[in-house]
């Protein structure tokens, strides 16, 4: 669909041949010979931009702005001006204006202003609708769960929220730990502040102080300019730290500062910086036991514990697995285009029986492969991985006890699969990466295959 301009202009050859050009661009053009000519359009037909004159007759082109923008304050106006009136254009850019062009009007200059003051509309249409869905996503709300588990956590996300201190998230690979972070910001005073999750150990040990606190040029070999850090880049807002307990003693010294002393200081500079932040953090590792063993700094998990919270293992909530892998077949189905809407009594009997030592994500994951590979509008269990239906424990006589633990069961499977599968495809199908993989080979003392 063309963009529709307006042009009001009271010489009729500049305004004709305004409509000329500018129709060529592909534009749907408009023109009114005064102010009240366009008002009287407008109320027919929205413009995506108005190019006006501002010495019109009767009404001029600043008031149609003011009248323009109480009606619609994100229209576009861009006006035009003579050299005689630049203090009248600097009134307009006061008064909401996009931009001005000096008469008189060079044609390539007024597409160029045009076609930036759409492309700038679009770019505020799409970080809105990008808004729009991180707060849905982040919404407690829109959290799947109505286990009693869960029903208790959300309360206490909600009731938390709001505070300044800071928050500890715990859980196991895969329970979601970012998309409770992002809930609690999302439910904070600081929502419309950024939002910056930063995976501690993603980030190479030799860069990791760069990326934090940034850096001056000149800093070090290779600082050819002046970088923010990320601690720099949320101020006003929230700092996701995603496993916290990967931080290097060197580091974990650092950040003990920013958040008792509220300051950072950037590579190479010779003073620090006030910033205010909220500092949310996550591990899936035993922190205390990092402590113990003198691998985390005790000090540093007392700032950052002020709030703790326990997200529950999918095992442990077995009754949402009906409404996650509902949710799941509504995304996947839309993404893929494919017409399901249900699964089959036996397959989501399979999902249930199912330990999850990856949570959700593996959920997820099954989930996604089955709608890939299902034909019809229904999940079957043929379209679940036969290594899944496969390597499922026996029921046992009381309801849903197994017999190994969780550790045990993914230990088996490891090993049950490594010599028919790819180290990426075992990590896909527990859900974890292939990185926290070769941790658990490493603390099991298993060789790869």
């Amino acid at each position: 669909m063309s963009e529709r301009l307006l042009i009001v202009e009271d010489e009729t050859t500049l305004r004709e041949s305004l409509t000329r050009v500018l129709g060529r661009e592909g534009y749907e053009v408009q023109g009114a010979s005064s102010a009240e000519e366009a008002l009287r359009l407008l109320e027919e037909v929205a413009s995506d931009v108005i190019l006006t004159d501002i010495i019109l007759p009767g009404i001029d082109g600043i008031e149609l702005l003011e009248r323009v923008r109480r009606a619609a304050p994100d229209q576009i106006v861009i006006v035009m001006t003579a050299y005689a009136t630049m203090d009248t254009a600097v009134r307009a850019l006061r008064a909401g204006a996009y931009d001005y062009v000096i008469k008189p009007v060079i044609h390539e200059e007024i597409r160029r202003v045009i076609g930036n003051a759409l492309q700038a509309r679009a770019l505020r249409a799409e970080n809105a609708l990008l808004r729009r869905q991180i707060e849905e996503r982040c919404d407690p709300d829109q959290i799947v769960g109505r286990s009693p588990a869960m029903s208790a956590l959300l309360e206490e996300v909600r009731r938390v929220a709001d505070s300044r201190s800071n928050v500890l998230l715990l859980g196991e690979t895969g329970t979601g730990k970012e998309l409770f972070a992002r809930a609690l910001h999302a439910q904070s005073s600081r929502r419309d502040r950024p939002f910056v999750p930063i995976n501690c150990s993603a980030i190479p040990e030799s860069l990791v102080e760069s990326e934090l606190f940034g850096y001056q040029r000149g800093a070090f070999t290779g600082a050819l300019t002046a970088k923010h850090g990320l601690f720099e880049e949320a101020d006003g807002g929230t700092v996701f730290l995603d496993e916290i307990g990967e931080l290097n003693p060197h580091l974990q010294s650092k950040l003990l500062r920013v958040i008792d002393d509220r300051e950072i200081r950037a590579l190479g500079a010779t003073q620090s910086r006030k910033v205010d932040l909220r500092f949310v953090a996550a591990t899936n590792v035993d922190i205390t036991r990092a402590v113990g063993g003198g691998r985390f700094r005790e000090d540093l998990l007392y700032r950052l514990n002020v709030i703790t919270l326990q997200l529950p293992p999918l095992r442990e909530r077995r009754e949402d697995i009906p409404l996650l892998v509902g949710r799941f077949i509504e995304q996947f189905a839309a993404e893929f285009g494919r017409p399901l809407a249900a699964i089959d009594p036996e397959a989501l009997q399979i999902l249930e029986r199912y330990p999850w030592p990856g949570n959700v994500r593996e959920l997820r994951n099954v989930v996604e492969r089955a709608a890939l590979v299902a034909e019809g509008a229904t999940l079957l269990p043929g379209h679940l991985p036969e290594t899944l239906r496969a390597s499922l424990p026996a029921p046992q006589e009381s309801a849903g006890a197994f017999t190994l633990s969780i550790e045990e069961y993914t230990k088996q499977f490891i090993l049950t699969h490594q010599g028919t599968c790819g180290e990426q495809q075992i990590a896909d199908m527990l859900g974890i990466t292939r990185k926290a993989l070769w941790e658990k080979r490493k603390r099991w003392g298993l060789k790869h295959s």
